[in-house]
This record gives structure tokens, C-alpha cells and sequence, in this order.
């Protein structure tokens, strides 16, 4: 009897192992906490040692708490028993997070060679390889997504800033608008506002932008580039209300200030325009002997954008 009952033991064994392997994968899959999900697709994984599926969406859960060589420890496990597009993706993904882009890049090119229909694979590595500065390849595989999906806002939108980086502004233009077109949204006529204020579009770069606020009336840097284009466009009373409005979200947004310290000048208001000069260099340097120069303000959009505007008036505020 004894013989028998240990017989028995080893058939129903392996049988009891997977269905408490197969109860707690459910319980895995219905769980919402990524800390629960690790837990319990690991249990999993000791009881099943080859379930894929358990590394996969243990992978996902450990990717969505940001541990991203964990989540591409568990995909390259089932690379290397059983490759397949997905997993390439998402070790890709996690790469990526990690600003591994060359490894990224041959991740999303391994998932297209699995499997050519993988547009959101083809729309990574474009990203992958504009983050590379490799902008004409990017330019390449967008302009595919573009024909393959002509209704995919995003793909005109990168392909705007890959062509942006080309110095092709007119054409980054028009995949703005028709970013825009295809998704009227805050970041579409953000994204538009921006190139149409570059290329000294000053009206239609103030109406993306009060548009982008029609959507979302907290988008900071909306006020103060909106604020910008009314300072160029003359409308000085407007300015200073966008600017003001931007120091309301933020006291030392020094580029703000400067707007301020920009429009007063441009009001006759010598005062108010030291005095906000004064306060946009004491923010960005307490060293007040040698805090009058004009490269203290070399990161700003005044400065990178707006040069020979910026300092002709710097100049001039710099005499009071």
C-alpha cells in the first residue's frame, strides 16, 4: 500500500502544480497593483518555470513600477527560449526608459523583421533613431507609418520635430497643421504655436497658443510663449498679463520676468523695467556685480530665439 499510495503521489503532483499555477495566473492577470502582479507571476513562474505568458506580464508590471532591467531581464528570458515580436518591443521600451537607444533600436528592429505590420514598433525605432540624430531615417520610417495610417496624428508630429531638427521648418509646418487637423488638441496647437513663433509668425503663433488654453487653461508655458508673441506683435498691455499669469504658476520663472522687465521697456516704464531686470538676474545669479552680462541669460528663449531683439533692449535696460 505504501508503494501505491507514494505512486500516486507523482501522477497527481505535477497535475495539482498546474492548476494552482493556472489559479494564480488569473489572479495575476486580474490584479491592478504591478507589486501584486510581480508576486504573484512569480509564484507562477516557480511552479512553471517555462510560462512565457508569466514572464511577460511580469515584465509589464516591473516596467510599469520602473524597474527596467528587471522587466528586461524577465523579456530576455523568453527571447532566448522562444523569440517574438512583442517581447523585442518591450525589452525595446525598457531600453529606451534607460536611454540605451542603440540598444533600443536593434530591440524595435528585431520586432519588425518578426513581424513588418508592427506600426507601433516602426513608430519607436523613428523616435529611437531622432533621439540617435539620425533625423533623415526617422524621417523614413514616419513618412511609412504616414501611408500606411494617414489618421495617426502622432507620426505627423514627429516627423514635424525630426524636420525641425533638418531646419525644414516650412514643411515641419505642415505636418503641425496636420497633426492639428487630424487631432485638434492643447499639444497639437502647442507643437504648432511653437514653430509658427521660431520662424516669426507672431499672429498665428498667438492663436495656436490661446487655442492650445481653450483645451487646457493650465499649460504654463503656453501663457509665456502667447506672452512672447504679444510682446513682438506690439500688444504690450496682453503681455503683461500672460507674463503675469506665469509668474502666478511660478514666482521664479526667470524667462517670465524677463518679459516683464522687456515689455515695461518697451512701455516707457523705466522703473518697473529695472526693477524686473534686476530681479530676473538676482534669481539666476546672487553675484550682483557680475550679473549684468547677457550670457547669464543664455538658456533663455529671449537669448536663443529672439537674439538681436533681445539684445538691443538688454542693452538699453542695462544703461537705467
Amino acid at each position: 500500500m505504501k508503494k501505491l499510495y507514494f505512486f500516486i503521489l507523482i501522477i497527481l503532483f505535477p497535475v495539482i502544480s498546474f492548476a494552482q499555477a493556472k489559479k494564480l495566473y488569473r489572479k495575476a492577470i486580474r490584479a491592478t497593483n504591478p507589486k501584486d502582479k510581480i508576486e504573484l507571476f512569480t509564484q507562477v513562474i516557480k511552479l512553471e518555470p517555462k510560462n512565457f505568458d508569466a514572464y511577460f506580464h511580469r515584465g509589464i508590471a516591473k516596467n510599469d513600477l520602473g524597474d527596467y532591467y528587471g522587466a528586461m531581464m524577465d523579456y530576455s528570458k523568453i527571447i532566448i527560449y522562444k523569440p517574438d515580436a512583442d517581447s523585442y518591443y518591450n525589452r525595446g521600451n525598457s531600453k529606451f526608459s534607460l536611454e540605451d537607444f542603440n540598444g533600443a533600436k536593434n530591440d524595435y528592429e528585431s520586432a519588425l523583421k518578426l513581424d513588418p505590420q508592427f506600426i507601433d514598433a516602426l513608430y519607436n525605432l523613428a523616435c529611437t533613431k531622432y533621439f540617435l540624430e539620425d533625423y533623415v531615417s526617422s524621417i523614413v520610417d514616419l513618412s511609412n507609418i504616414i501611408e500606411a495610417v494617414p489618421t495617426q496624428s502622432k507620426a505627423y508630429t514627429q516627423r514635424a520635430n525630426a524636420l525641425l531638427a533638418l531646419k525644414k521648418y516650412k514643411l515641419a509646418l505642415q505636418d503641425f497643421s496636420m497633426a492639428v487637423l487630424i487631432n485638434p488638441s492643447a499639444d497639437t496647437y502647442y507643437d504648432r504655436g511653437l514653430t509658427h513663433l521660431n520662424i516669426n509668425y507672431y499672429k498665428q503663433a498667438k492663436n495656436d497658443f490661446r487655442k492650445c488654453l481653450s483645451f487646457n487653461s493650465n499649460n504654463v508655458s503656453a501663457y509665456f510663449y502667447q506672452g512672447a508673441a504679444h510682446l513682438l506683435l506690439g500688444k504690450y498691455d496682453k503681455a503683461l498679463s500672460d507674463f503675469t499669469t506665469t509668474l502666478k504658476y511660478d514666482a521664479l520663472d526667470y524667462e517670465a520676468v524677463l518679459g516683464l522687465a522687456l515689455t515695461y521697456y518697451k512701455m516707457n516704464d523705466l522703473k518697473k523695467a529695472k526693477l524686473n531686470l534686476k530681479k530676473a538676474q538676482t534669481i539666476l545669479s546672487q553675484d550682483l556685480k557680475n550679473n549684468n552680462t547677457i550670457e547669464l541669460f543664455a538658456d533663455t528663449y529671449w537669448y536663443k530665439n529672439q537674439f538681436y531683439f533681445f539684445k538691443q533692449n538688454f542693452n538699453e535696460l542695462n544703461k537705467l
